[in-house]
């Protein structure tokens, strides 16, 4: 059985990964190849977290998890923010390094702290049963949604986001 904290660490090292690779690219099409599909995977991993990980930890997690859970629906704000801005520019220009440099950065912060906070906060306070299973949801999410399909990618509004699944 997949646990979800563990498939969420393995999408994060395949974040840094792909930011590396960005480092090595050189040319429109080489950025392109690279950022498209790493771009578009950060996007659909904050909508999964938002779907299934944060509702849950809200509830399960300690005395912090609902600041810890505003913390993450901002960053996820941000990194989406940063990613539309790329979108606006031609791969490899100084507007496009500017963005997805602001989304790097966002990105690097965002899962060291869910990773130190609210992953290891998951673990600690929600039963092997329960990451099991939103570790199948997890995989389910990503199956139904093939390169994105029928996610919006908008952001939230941290603060309604913790009331509403409280």
């Amino acid at each position: 059985m997949d646990d979800i904290t563990a498939l969420i660490l393995d999408d994060h090292a395949t974040f840094r990964r792909g930011f590396a690779r960005l480092d090595d690219a050189r040319g429109e099409a080489e950025l392109r190849a690279v950022w498209d599909p790493l771009s578009l995977h950060l996007d659909i991993h904050a909508e999964a977290e938002e779907s299934i990980l944060y509702p849950y930890l809200v509830r399960h997690g300690d005395a912090s998890a609902g600041e810890e859970t505003d913390d993450a629906i901002g960053d996820h704000n941000k990194i989406r923010d940063a990613i539309a801005e790329s979108r606006r520019h031609v791969p490899g220009t100084d507007g496009w390094w500017a963005a997805v440099w602001s989304a790097r950065r966002e990105n690097s912060e965002h899962l060291a702290e869910e990773e130190d906070g609210a992953l290891a906060d998951f673990r600690r306070n929600a039963g092997r049963e329960l990451r099991a299973e939103l570790g199948a949801r997890w995989l389910t999410f990503y199956g139904e949604h093939p390169g994105g399909r029928n996610l919006t990618f908008q952001d939230k509004d941290p603060q309604a986001y913790v009331r509403e699944h409280r």
